[in-house]
């Protein structure tokens, strides 16, 4: 499909891109970079593709390059790689916040360089190249975004590579993926951080017990919780103007509960209830999760 295709960052999602590049043949010349030695070394033992020395022997005469690291990396990175990008090479990255990587990289004024972002919405609560696996993008979505200026064939062309990885993708402007994102994603990462840490600062002498006997809803919190804390520090920094308004919205309604509760207005907290049960089963008609008891978990 690709001549050369370059990964840089090789942790959790792109180790993913590697492992799945290679098994499903779609470039001739694989190439990774990261900055960590251990990452470096252990690619190195585990694969077979070229793990560059340099990022920008990584980059050269790549047709696809993928920015897989933490938003806070990517404008050294873009400063590093931007003389030895290939004329027309297709630009794309897997971040989970859009609006302020796009302003980076219209301030650079990238020539001949095709822009084009990416966010796989697959993950686990695990980091680092061991937890990567190709069937990673397998039945997930993919949201691609790119300025007006970015030729429908380029956009096309990302849009084939994903789904020869298995995803579904849709496309949606910057600020539209960052506003729903921070519904779906950021929103229920800053509950489970507020939620968890809650818990887990009782007493003391709870602690224990507390852990022990977790239920099924403080245990898939603390699921969340465990994600990378570098990779959502940044998220949050970066999509703070859209997190900081669903976080409003979820203090009001934390609030029309807390005084449901004091009054002991049971129809009030029926009506919560109820309506929010309809949207698991929406997500489930969605095809976002099966209807199978323990979450859906083997």
């Amino acid at each position: 499909m690709f001549n050369k295709i370059c990964v840089l960052g090789c942790g959790l999602i792109g180790s993913s891109l590697l492992r799945a590049i290679y098994k499903k043949k779609l470039a001739k010349d694989i190439s990774a970079f990261d900055k960590s030695k251990d990452v470096s070394l252990y690619l190195a033992k585990n694969f077979s593709f070229n793990v560059a020395k340099t990022i920008n022997d990584a980059v050269k005469d790549s047709d696809l390059v993928i920015i897989s690291s933490p938003l806070s990396s990517y404008k050294e990175i873009l400063l590093s790689i931007k003389s030895s990008l290939k004329k027309n090479v297709i630009l794309t990255d897997t971040g989970s916040a859009k609006k302020e990587v796009n302003k980076i990289i219209n301030n650079l004024n990238l020539d001949d360089v095709n822009w084009i972002a990416s966010h796989p919405i697959a993950g686990t609560e695990f980091s680092g190249p061991e937890a990567g696996f190709a069937e990673l993008f397998e039945n997930r979505w993919c949201i691609l975004s790119a300025d007006k200026n970015v030729s429908s064939k380029e956009i096309q062309t990302l849009e084939k590579f994903w789904v020869e990885l298995g995803s579904k993708v849709k496309l949606m402007s910057f600020a539209q993926h960052d506003y729903v994102l921070s519904l779906t994603s950021h929103l229920p990462h800053a509950v489970a951080y507020s939620i968890v840490k809650t818990a887990i600062n009782d007493d003391e002498k709870f602690k224990n017990e507390i852990i022990q006997y977790s239920a099924g809803g403080l245990r898939d919190f603390t699921r969340i919780a465990a994600s990378d804390p570098l990779m959502w520090k940044d998220i949050f920094i970066d999509n703070s103007e859209n997190i900081l308004k669903v976080l409003d919205n979820y203090s009001k309604n934390l609030d029309e509960i807390k005084a449901a509760i004091k009054n002991k207005d049971g129809k009030k907290l029926m009506k919560i209830f109820s309506s929010t049960k309809k949207v698991r089963k929406e997500i489930i008609k969605a095809g976002q999760d099966t209807d199978k008891p323990g979450f859906g978990r083997k």
